[in-house]
């Protein structure tokens, strides 16, 4: 971790002897104040140091914050698995901690859930007749905390929300990562919060897709019935409409998954258009761009160089407004038969912030099982990842060169 020190000329000392005094700082660790003093050419003849300087020195570096919304079920924990896969390195649970944390830890990154900051049980939300959706089953003073120190250097307490027992279990021990992300159902509700984030993520799923991914997991995996999962989910729609889903407008990027349209009147969620909104003017982020910037493209890739069976392939690119901001936008219908082919189409995309001629499908090979994969969802999600990495590194890298331009004066 880089340093920065301050250096400040003091007029009003008298002491001729170098001083070091220790004193805690609020990001957790001790910042020493040393005083120094300069000759000047007065000086310089009696040998005396009149002109004293304060020099404060301490760790340059602050957790980078990122956060990501999106309801239950629309694929956050797989977008985390691509996300930390590009800092390198597996996220795991805390080690020797609460086999039911939900937090996730890898060499550069920190995942926490914000269903950790819900302030009732399960058994307390039947009891007052609110959802987790619902701002009253949280603890939003908390969380602006917690996020607040962690961004700052400080180590927190965090709370446990179990969800096996439903109850909320004794609080875990979280250090200050390089990179912090927050996800869950409100990283953007909280103004306080939203304001701490140096990046943020929407996912949005329509509800058709929403419907069927709903089905096919639940019916499938938990053994529930069709109507009882049309039944949870009109029971979540008014708080998701409420309060989960207007934090899109405040996202600097926004996954949104769609029924095709190379199909008519296909809601299955088999084919998906998937679009990659992305903010313009956003400090350290530029937007992905389809062949030529700032241009209206459609796209349909030659079918020699990429293989792609019914219904094909389509791209789309060009700016839009979005929440009444300027967004520019790369879409795409279909999936990829073949994902070595992707190569062809990350050639024609520019600003993809990788490091070396074909990363983007290099990490979609390296997690062909992952969901999503052959389409839209896994190729902008190994983007965006991409593209928090270089704004990672533009963050840490303007905190370094501060120092660095003090010590040329």
């Amino acid at each position: 971790m880089a340093s920065v020190c301050t250096v400040y000329t003091i007029q009003s000392l008298n002491s001729t002897s170098s001083i070091s005094t220790p004193t805690k700082t609020n990001l957790g660790f001790n910042q020493k104040q040393v005083i120094f003093y300069r000759k000047t050419s007065q000086t310089k003849r009696n040998n005396n140091y009149s002109t004293p300087c304060l020099v404060t020195c301490s760790a340059a570096d602050k957790t980078v914050v990122i956060g990501l919304a999106a309801d239950s079920g629309c694929g956050k924990s797989t977008f985390m698995r691509r996300l930390t896969s590009v800092f390198g390195g597996a996220a795991e649970p805390p080690k020797g901690g609460n086999p039911d944390s939900n937090t996730l830890i890898s060499d550069m990154t920190t995942v926490i859930c914000l269903d950790d900051y819900h302030s009732l049980d399960r058994t307390g939300r039947k009891e007052k007749g609110v959802t987790a959706l619902d701002p009253k089953a949280n603890d939003f003073d908390l969380m602006y905390e917690q996020v607040k120190a962690l961004k700052e250097g400080v180590p927190v307490e965090k709370p446990i929300y179990n969800h096996v027992s439903g109850l909320l279990d004794p609080p875990e021990l979280i250090k200050p990562p390089k990179i912090l992300v927050i996800e869950g159902l409100h990283p953007m509700f909280d103004s306080r919060v939203r304001d701490l984030l140096d990046f943020s993520i929407y996912l949005d799923i329509s509800n058709e897709v929403k419907f069927a991914w709903k089905i096919q997991r639940d019916m499938a995996e938990r053994g529930h019935s069709l109507e009882s999962i049309k039944a949870s989910i009109e029971a979540r729609k008014p708080d998701f409409e409420a309060y989960i889903d207007p934090q899109k407008q405040y996202a600097d990027a926004v996954i949104e998954v769609l029924p095709t349209q190379l199909i008519p009147d296909d809601n299955g969620g088999k084919i998906l258009r998937v679009r990659l909104i992305q903010k313009e003017g956003v400090k350290n982020f530029n937007p992905v761009y389809l062949f030529d910037e700032g241009s209206t493209i459609s796209w349909i890739p030659c079918g020699r160089k990429l293989t792609c069976s019914y219904p094909g392939i389509k791209f789309a690119y060009g700016p839009e407004s979005y929440y009444g901001n300027e967004v520019s936008v790369v879409e795409m219908d279909g999936q990829f038969d073949r994902l070595d082919e992707l190569i062809y189409v990350e050639s024609h995309l520019s600003n993809l912030s990788t490091k070396f001629y074909g990363e983007v499908t290099q990490q979609m090979l390296k997690h062909s099982d992952f969901p999503g994969s052959s389409n839209g969802t896994g190729l902008f999600q190994t983007i965006i990842g991409m593209k928090i990495r270089e704004l990672y590194e533009q963050l840490t890298s303007s905190k370094t060169a501060v120092p660095l331009q003090a010590s040329k004066a």
